[in-house]
């Protein structure tokens, strides 16, 4: 199992549209989901060299949401990725979604890499994996 101490934070800007608002004003909860999904899939393309965002694919097994306070349709809104650790061809990340610096909602989520082309479970080479977590 590979840990470590320090990881990289990626900020991933928000967009709120008017069909992500439910029928209390607010964001609905099932939103969040997909904003965490679109901010850890952009910081694997973003960190990660290409020929490995080629060979790789990312499915989200768990979350865990915290949900805070509220989000509004005109709320600048922006999420903070943090890469907590990998284990095998699962890697842990923190999506803290705030408002300013007001935390809106906080989540603990677990990922499987996959091949690409088999589809199986697939793990990271370390100098791709030191790219989130640069203690490895």
């Amino acid at each position: 199992m590979l840990e470590a101490m320090t990881a990289i934070q990626f900020r991933y800007p928000i967009g709120i549209r008017v069909d992500d608002i439910d029928h209390m004003g607010h964001v609905n909860n099932s939103v969040y989901l997909k904003w965490v999904q679109d901010a850890v899939v952009k910081f694997w393309e973003t960190a990660a060299p290409p020929e490995a965002v080629a060979r790789h694919l990312w499915i989200a097994l768990q979350h865990e949401i915290r949900y805070l306070r509220p989000t509004f349709l005109d709320d600048v809104v922006v999420a903070d990725v943090i890469a907590e650790r990998v284990a095998g061809a699962r890697a842990m990340f923190t999506t803290v979604i705030r408002r300013g610096e007001e935390v809106l909602a906080e989540v603990k989520s677990t990922w499987c890499c996959l091949d690409s082309a088999t589809r199986r479970p697939a793990r990271l080479a370390l100098d791709v994996a030191r790219r989130f977590l640069p203690d490895l």
